[in-house]
């Protein structure tokens, strides 16, 4: 393969809802460009991308796959990407390595939630989009259907390129109101002619060119005159005023095609190759903040977008050359661990073909093997160190508990888990001390259960999903007292330790109070020292010493504090994390000889356990900020199910065709809401969650993890 520059390359990314056909217009487009003599079809399992095992086995697209074209002395890098909101890592990923988004849409199907999913991705990214309708040879395609639901989602950004004659069985040309010409194909393997646009067509075409024509010109002065002086525009004209527009996000350009039968993809590369731009026309920011041109000069970066293992190359490192040119035995700094590495070989790549290069410039993609130390989101560079802006990934909405059936495994399952998140960072692995449990959160049950498949499949390990405990916390709601004397004696030196402390909520901006009525008599605290703690958990502890007339030693102290932040770590209500307590240690009594650290440590621990329990105790859990967006017809069904999660409903508005519901929900009602949410909506929503804050469970909730403990304790 020859080295392409900069303004020779082009890095699109394929976009669109499962089943709308970006695997084989992705196909096509390697047909087209010389890549491959035989176009595969996902159904027969012989498709470029798609080609791992358990892609082959669903039929659809789970991992973002890298691809190269060759085609009008340009390269194409292509990334085909999952179309399922479950992995949506993949297309974000892609984002940040693509320049232009061709978002496929199936002309059965029209606009999808995944379609409003990835645009407003796009837009958050800053990617300008092509609209590529797909499937118009099927029976079922309705072009005035769909072309109704773009303008609704889109707006007047759309602009029509393209139309097809007729659809269905039928579709076998379209008119291109930009060349003004009639594409017509002989046979399925792309050969197409040139024809002039059909009488009964011309009106209907000639008042698209004119609208296109105005919305080129809208993006340039000069243009805007020769039209406003001509009445029309040459094609180069179009196409200079519809690259502004394009890239500055103002024009969404539509065009027709059927992937399956390769009817109007050349047309579609022609146009990326003219039209879209080029990594030339971009810039990366780093993270403080500084601009880095994209061109062929001056050092060399390369930010590496994803990682894999393979079980021939073992590791797999995919990146974007950020600035300058790259050749093989270049000695680059990782600027985020300090590491040297040396680039061993550079790669083209489309799909499992790799092809060897020597170089490639600033803007192009493609992979390197066996670097030392390299994961995800990180940079290298030679010269100045450089550090890009991370991939910011979705958070995640699917929560669960995995297990190892054999403890043997145990091991050999973390270093997977791990390996699972540095190959994929929407899957979080948390080792929780709190819950006891490995949890596992992904983007949804679609998500974890890929991973299951290969932890059993691929590396024989038998595992168990398991549902999540809670992070439950306990806090207390009134001003209580207690003492405990711990006292031992067992031949030799014996135990003692007596502890007198009181207890309240603490609030944040309020003094401490050195007045209380415990039953019924007033206690006057003399404060003498505070403490103050942040807990890792969350929530704060103040630890006052108000001991007065020496009646425990001040050595003593810290064993108290020490006592007291155990039994918080494990609190007295279900063995959940306790916080925002205020303990004032007012009275004690302590023995000459048997008074010791681990007396007075007992003593705080055991008294704090009595005035917690009197202290009117709550339970806490998480609550979350949850935003479902939804097709009309599905909103009720949504909000019931919602009602029965508890959730407290903050507010309802419309975004294009859809309703947007935004609810707090505890957490302990969200498991497995991704899954029940597909199934009631047949997979037409989604939702986002993120933490919100911890709130009071409700008196029957408490009383029933109250007799769940108990039980639980009993059995232990």
């Amino acid at each position: 393969m020859k080295t392409y520059t900069t303004d020779h390359i082009r890095n699109v990314v394929l976009l669109g809802n499962t089943r709308s056909g970006k695997t084989t217009m992705a196909e096509a487009m390697l047909y087209e460009g010389n890549v491959i003599d035989r176009r595969g079809t996902v159904e027969a399992k012989s498709t470029v991308s798609d080609n791992s095992e358990i892609e082959q086995l669903y039929q659809r697209s789970i991992y973002p796959t890298l691809l190269y074209t060759e085609f009008l002395d340009h390269k194409l890098n292509i990334i085909d990407t999952p179309g399922s909101d479950d992995f949506i890592g993949g297309v974000v990923s892609a984002f940040k390595v693509a320049d232009t988004g061709v978002m496929v849409i199936n002309a059965q199907q029209g606009v999808e939630v995944g379609t409003e999913i990835f645009a407003r991705y796009a837009e958050q990214y800053h990617k300008p989009l092509i609209l590529a309708v797909n499937q118009l040879e099927h029976d079922k395609a309705n072009w005035e259907t769909c072309l109704d639901e773009l303008r609704q989602c889109f707006g007047n950004k759309m602009a029509v390129v393209q139309f097809p004659v007729a659809t269905g069985a039928d579709f076998n040309a379209f008119v291109d109101v930009l060349t003004m010409k009639m594409y017509r194909y002989k046979d399925d393997n792309g050969t197409q002619e040139e024809l002039e646009i059909p009488a009964d067509h011309k009106d209907h075409a000639d008042e698209l060119h004119a609208t296109l024509c105005e919305r080129a010109a809208e993006n340039d002065e000069a243009l805007m005159e020769t039209f406003f002086d001509k009445g029309d525009l040459t094609i180069e004209e179009i196409c200079k005023g519809l690259a502004i527009g394009l890239k500055n996000g103002e024009i969404i350009p539509l065009f027709t095609l059927s992937a399956k039968k390769d009817i109007g993809i050349k047309r579609l590369m022609e146009f990326i190759i003219h039209v879209a731009p080029s990594p030339e026309a971009t810039k990366q920011l780093t993270v403080d903040g500084t601009s880095i041109p994209c061109v062929s000069t001056g050092n060399t970066s390369i930010f590496i977008y994803k990682t894999t293992v393979e079980q021939h190359l073992g590791d797999v490192s995919y990146f974007r050359v950020m600035s300058g040119k790259l050749t093989e035995s270049m000695d680059m700094i990782n600027a985020d661990n300090g590491n040297k590495e040396r680039i061993s070989a550079i790669y083209a790549v489309a799909g499992k073909k790799r092809e060897k290069v020597t170089e490639m410039m600033a803007g192009d993609i493609g992979c390197t093997v066996k670097l030392k130390s390299v994961r995800a989101n990180q940079t290298l560079s030679t010269g100045k160190e450089i550090i890009f802006a991370p991939i910011q990934f979705p958070p995640s909405k699917f929560r669960t508990a995995i297990k190892a059936k054999s403890e043997k495994d145990d091991e050999k399952l973390g270093e997977i888990l791990n390996r699972a998140n540095a190959e994929d960072p929407t899957i979080i692995v948390e080792y929780s001390k709190e819950l006891k449990q490995i949890i596992l959160s992904g983007q949804g049950e679609h998500h974890i259960n890929i991973l299951k498949w290969h932890l059993t499949n691929t590396h024989k390990i038998e595992i168990d999903l398991l549902n999540p405990k809670i992070p439950y916390r306990e806090t207390i709601t009134k001003v209580a007292a207690a003492d405990y004397r711990h006292k031992k004696q067992s031949g030799g030196a014996g135990q003692f330790g007596e502890v007198h402390l009181l207890i309240e909520p603490f609030v944040e901006g309020t003094p401490p109070n050195n007045r209380h009525k415990i039953d019924g008599k007033e206690l006057v605290l003399n404060i003498k020292g505070k403490e103050e703690f942040d807990m890792e958990w969350g929530g704060k502890l103040e630890y006052y010493n108000c001991i007065v007339g020496g009646s425990i030693d001040g050595r003593f102290m810290p064993a108290i504090l020490k006592g007291i932040m155990e039994k918080m770590e494990e609190g007295p209500l279900t063995g959940s994390y306790a916080r925002d307590i205020r303990v004032y240690v007012y009275d004690g009594k302590m023995h000459p000889v048997d008074s010791n650290e681990i007396s007075f440590r007992l003593a705080g621990r055991n008294a704090f356990k009595e005035s917690f329990k009197k202290a009117g105790p709550k339970i806490m859990e998480p609550v979350y900020n949850v935003e479902v967006m939804v097709p009309s017809d599905a909103m009720g069904d949504v909000m019931s199910d919602l009602q029965n999660r508890r959730a407290m409903i903050m507010g309802m508005s419309s975004e294009k065709r859809f309703e947007v519901i935004k609810a707090r929900v505890p957490l302990a009602e969200l498991n497995k809401y991704s899954t029940t949410l597909s199934s009631i909506t047949s997979g037409r929503a989604t939702f986002t969650q993120t933490f919100a804050d911890y709130q009071q469970v409700p008196a029957e909730v408490q009383d029933k993890l109250l007799k769940e403990y108990e039980a639980q304790e009993k059995e232990d």
